[in-house]
């Protein structure tokens, strides 16, 4: 066994806590964690509840936009946490390339949404817009204080 090789053991110990396997649905397929799941029901709420209140504040378009802000967020935390749950890290080095392979998708992906909502939605309300969005980005982070198990 080489030294940088973890056991099978501790492979499954360390690889992503936050992102396990799952052997139910399609062949191969692997569902979110219990942190990732709990984090993305957290940002659709606060993105539900900041939609109401850029729609009580600013009509229609501030509901629109702070929808619009948490659905960036929300989107691509979720393409992140897959990205990351596919990789297949055989030790320390491997688990640190999909970590930082599905952060950068992850920060690609925002900038990207970002930019088209700001280009193609006229009246975007950018308070309630980049409101929305960085509450849903720091509640992302929260995935670290969640507990797997019970």
């Amino acid at each position: 066994m080489h030294r940088n090789t973890l056991t099978p053991d501790a492979r499954s110990q360390y690889n992503f806590s936050g992102l396990q396997r799952a052997g139910a649905g399609f062949a191969g397929s692997r569902l979110l964690s219990k942190p990732i799941r709990t984090v993305i029901r957290w940002q659709l709420l606060v993105t539900a509840v900041l939609a109401l209140l850029g729609g009580a504040v600013a009509g229609v378009h501030g509901a629109v936009s702070a929808a619009l802000g948490g659905a960036v967020s929300v989107g691509a935390g979720w393409v992140s946490a897959r990205v990351a749950a596919k990789g297949k890290a055989e030790s320390a080095g491997g688990v640190l390339v999909s970590a930082f392979k599905a952060e950068g998708i992850k920060i690609g992906l925002i900038a990207i949404l970002l930019w088209l909502v700001l280009a193609t939605y006229a009246e975007v309300v950018v308070l309630a817009f980049l409101g929305s969005f960085m509450a849903t980005i720091v509640i992302f982070s929260m995935a670290f204080f969640v507990r797997e198990h019970d």
